[in-house]
Formats: C-alpha cells, structure tokens, sequence
C-alpha cells in the first residue's frame, strides 16, 4: 500500500520503523499473516480496496496484480 503517514510504516524487532512494509502487514518485525500467498494477498488487498471505495475492483485488481509482487516478500532471487 502506498504509505503517506510515517505511522502506517510496520515495525521492526528493535521498534524501529520498517522502509519495506506497512503496520498492516509487518510488526515488531514479523509478518502479520506469514503464511498468506502471494495470490491470497492480492485478493486480499483487492478486496480491501474495493469495499473502501478507494478504487473499483478490477481497477485495485490490477493495481495488486501489478504492486505485490515487486514487494521485497515476493521478490524472486
């Protein structure tokens, strides 16, 4: 998600702010759901999306499709 206030940021283990993850996915340095797939996620965003009006759903959909996997958690080596 694009982070536009330093409190959306997660957290890392020391309490630091994480730069990679928003306080939805990441704290204290874990992932929040870390057995959730790379395809779970995006339907899970899309949907989270679309009920907040933020954007229609085909249009989050392939915002997500798009986004999620150039996140560091997916990154392929």
């Amino acid at each position: 998600m694009p982070i536009a206030k330093p409190e959306l940021y997660g957290t890392n283990a020391d309490g630091s702010r994480s730069t990679d993850y928003c306080t939805y996915c990441f704290q204290e340095g874990r992932f929040t759901e870390p057995l959730i797939s790379m395809d779970q996620m995006i339907v899970k965003c899309t949907d989270i999306m679309a009920r907040r009006k933020i954007m229609p759903e085909e249009q989050a959909k392939g915002l997500m499709q798009k986004m999620i996997p150039m996140l560091k958690r997916w990154e392929k080596p």
